[in-house]
């Protein structure tokens, strides 16, 4: 749909003053709107209107998983040398045989709940300074204000790194009438922003949340100052808006904040009652809010967390919805990264085996599953320290105040906390041979976390890494197309473009 091809519908419908609902319907709102004496309308009434939407947006992050997680660690892995798509599904096939196109269905609806979330996000932060009964003082205002930030910037960062140019919309779309159709419609169909508007919108958004957003506490499921710290820390290493000494500074802004590794790596995925189901066992993960996590999704009693569905065994009821084939199998590139580098304690906490009903990848009987995922009460881990951490050993790599022994240091402790040897000195000693270090270091470490494909793309690493996986893996469907500079974004949705006029087709699709 077009601005030629509305106009006239839109108009006959203006005559009731129609929506065309572009925000999406959030069932957790309980918002009374209404129209003030001045005719402003009133979106929240009070504190508590406030506060409910506020906590509407907390429950996207586990009651929304498809998007944000589960579709993102298809990307991630299965679009990378980390995973196969694990179903031989058409929509999911084209991202381990490199054959994405504009009609791909998890495109589309990713493209379309992604911009739903920043609506969602956009009503509370246009909204917040006009509370109706004025109950709200102006720090609680800017804290709500940030934390909606941070959500908007968490869904823009995930956008920007799938899609380069996207639409940064930061209004809220009004309904149409007869009087103000070519008002409003950029709202409905706006323009794309560059990928570094983009990025510079979200390094805005953040550098107002760091200042504003909660204080760290013992709960990892809020929008916190650090949370804002690690997305700056994220989007000063990505290459639009490159400045490592940035990403050093805000990493050592979070670990001064109490942040930091903790000793046993099993304790950030392990549930209890494993590695079998035991009726009389509590199923619940081994520890919440450990001291390494930065943000999580936590999910009690009565809120499951179904995405364990997609990945492998339900362990907290073992036969539970295990009868189709599941997405994101470990590829034998990885595993045997995992065995050559002798790495067995993070192997056995990201690689579990079972029986299954399916061969499309490897013998029924001793099936390889992603395991960080295992329960419908495991944690789902948004960010982590262990990332940051990696990310300033590539900032004291790459960055112009280079210091490769500071940068082999980290990446040694935290192979030490996996049982692993320090770095060689040939290796401490080569700004190239570090390099390959920190992504390795960064593929076992974060393995089925939704990082390898992002690094790649980060670091210029996709034509030699993904052109040459063939070889090296003999299990990946049959490569479709070569890796090239185009494959580093996804394409924009048809149905998205075929709807707005001010989209353009990223090149090489």
């Amino acid at each position: 749909m077009t601005l030629k091809h509305i106009t006239a519908a839109a108009m006959a419908a203006a005559l009731s003053a129609c929506s065309l609902d572009y925000e999406p319907v959030d069932t957790y709102s309980d918002i009374t709107e209404g129209v003030q004496d001045t005719q402003e309308e009133v979106v929240f009434r009070t504190k508590a209107d406030v506060e409910s939407y506020m906590q509407g947006i907390y429950k996207k992050i586990t009651d929304q998983q498809e998007h944000w997680y589960l579709d993102l660690l298809l990307i991630a892995e299965a679009h990378s040398d980390n995973a196969y798509a694990g179903t031989t599904g058409a929509e999911v096939q084209p991202y381990e045989d490199n054959s994405i196109e504009g009609s791909n269905s998890v495109v589309a609806r990713d493209w379309d709940r992604y911009l739903g979330d920043v609506a969602v996000a956009n009503k509370l932060i246009a909204n917040i300074d006009k509370v109706a009964d004025g109950s709200l003082s102006q720090a609680e205002i800017e804290s709500y204000r940030a934390q909606a930030q941070i959500f908007r910037s968490m869904i823009w960062f995930d956008m920007v790194r799938l899609w380069g140019d996207i639409p940064v919309i930061k209004t809220v779309a009004g309904d149409i009438t007869a009087d103000n159709i070519e008002e409003v419609y950029p709202a409905y169909f706006p323009e794309q922003s560059t990928e570094l508007e983009a990025y510079q919108a979200i390094e805005e958004d953040m550098l107002n949340a760091v200042k504003h957003a909660p204080d760290q506490t013992a709960d990892k499921t809020r929008f916190t100052k650090n949370v804002a710290r690690t997305l700056l820390a994220k989007i000063y290493a990505e290459k639009p808006l490159r400045d490592y000494s940035k990403v050093v500074m805000y990493a050592d802004q979070i670990a001064a904040d109490g942040i930091d590794l903790v000793d046993d790596y099993s304790l950030l995925f392990g549930i209890q009652g494993i590695p079998h189901y035991d009726a009389g066992a509590a199923a619940v993960p081994l520890q919440l809010n450990t001291r390494e996590s930065i943000l999580e999704g936590q999910f009690p009693v009565g809120a499951g967390n179904w995405c364990t569905w997609m990945f492998g065994r339900d362990l907290s009821n073992w036969d539970n919805n295990f009868t189709w084939a599941k997405w994101i199998t470990p590829s034998r590139d990885l595993i045997a990264l995992f065995e050559s580098e002798g790495d067995t304690k993070r192997l056995n906490e990201s690689v579990v085996y079972y029986d299954c009903a399916w061969s499309n990848y490897y013998p029924a009987d001793h099936y390889p599953f992603m395991y960080k995922c295992r329960s419908a009460f495991s944690s789902i881990i948004k960010f982590r320290y262990a990332d940051v951490l990696l990310l300033k050993a590539e900032a004291l790599i790459n960055g112009e105040n280079t210091d490769l022994g500071a940068a082999a240091d980290i990446i040694d402790r935290v192979r030490g906390r996996a049982g692993l040897a320090k770095l060689p000195a040939a290796v401490r000693s080569s700004k190239d041979a570090m390099l390959d270090a920190l992504l390795k270091e960064r593929r076992l470490e974060l393995a089925f976390e939704g990082q390898r494909w992002f690094d790649l793309v980060r670091l210029d690493k996709v034509e030699e890494v993904m052109n040459t996986l063939w070889s090296r893996d003999s299990g990946r469907h049959a490569q479709k197309l070569p890796f090239t500079q185009f494959s580093y974004r996804l394409p924009l949705p048809q149905s998205a473009i075929d709807a707005n006029d001010n989209l353009v087709q990223n090149p090489g699709y």
